[in-house]
């Protein structure tokens, strides 16, 4: 599948490319700041993952298809590798094809997530979701109202209506919500069998407020990722580089620094 991306900066030998991948629900404008301030030291790609923003829609939601999407988009662009910064979702997509095919990640990133299945918390936002699919909404303040029936958090509903686009005059969700909807179970968890390890560079960047990187997971994450470095950044939860962006980018550019 060939995914849509947005590109900052441009290829050098002397730094590896960088591929943000974003998580759940959201694209490639989630990381479009930060992306962007990399572009004058790094080529950076920033895809809209299957079934989000611009890219592609499919049934199959599973971390090994979208693995192999970002494959692709590597072998496009003429690289043999390229360094991965994900988070959530995107996180355990980068994980997936780091310890799958090494030989293509030469470094990674892994933002508030841990490759380790969890609840799935996202029924209230499912709900709301197709809620405003079902009501034939006018305009996207008609849209935020019945988000807000069922979700508080404003912040919460400015990000997912940024999926909601025109289209043949119609507000429509550009996410797959469907196949969303049916995959949870595999989005939600980690297929892990028999897995490799990656030995390559590796930093875990979670909030300190968050509850997505448990104690329990470390030695998961020590087993498949024997170079990890676990990092918390305080005052943040799981949008770790939205909440505390100067942290995150300190964090982020001292691990860059190496490259």
């Amino acid at each position: 599948m060939r995914l849509h991306y947005r590109e900052y900066g441009r290829y050098s030998e002397q730094h590896p490319t960088l591929i943000f991948l974003h998580g759940l629900l959201g694209s490639s404008s989630n990381w479009h700041s930060l992306a962007r301030g990399l572009g004058d030291r790094f080529h950076v790609l920033v895809p809209d993952l299957r079934n989000h923003g611009r890219s592609p829609h499919d049934d199959d939601v599973s971390y090994p298809a979208l693995a192999r999407d970002v494959a692709q988009l590597i072998d496009e662009q003429g690289l043999e590798s390229a360094l991965l910064i994900g988070h959530s979702m995107g996180g355990k997509a980068a994980m997936w094809l780091a310890l799958e095919q090494p030989q293509q990640v030469v470094g990674l990133v892994v933002v508030d997530i841990a490759p380790v299945a969890y609840p799935n918390r996202f029924g209230v936002i499912y709900d709301a979701l197709h809620a405003v699919d079902q009501a034939a909404v006018g305009s996207r303040a008609e849209a935020d109202a019945i988000l807000a029936g069922y979700l508080d958090e404003v912040g919460l509903r400015q990000f997912l209506l940024q999926n909601l686009h025109q289209k043949d005059g119609q507000w429509v969700w550009r996410m797959n919500l469907p196949a969303l909807t049916r995959g949870m179970p595999e989005i939600v968890g980690f297929p892990l069998v028999n897995s490799p390890v990656y030995t390559g560079p590796t930093l875990f960047i979670h909030g300190e407020l968050s509850d997505y990187l448990q104690p329990a997971a470390q030695p998961i994450i020590q087993r498949l990722f024997p170079h990890a470095r676990l990092e918390e950044i305080s005052r943040a939860g799981h949008w770790v580089y939205a909440e505390q962006p100067q942290a995150f980018s300190a964090r982020l550019d001292a691990f860059l620094d190496n490259f």
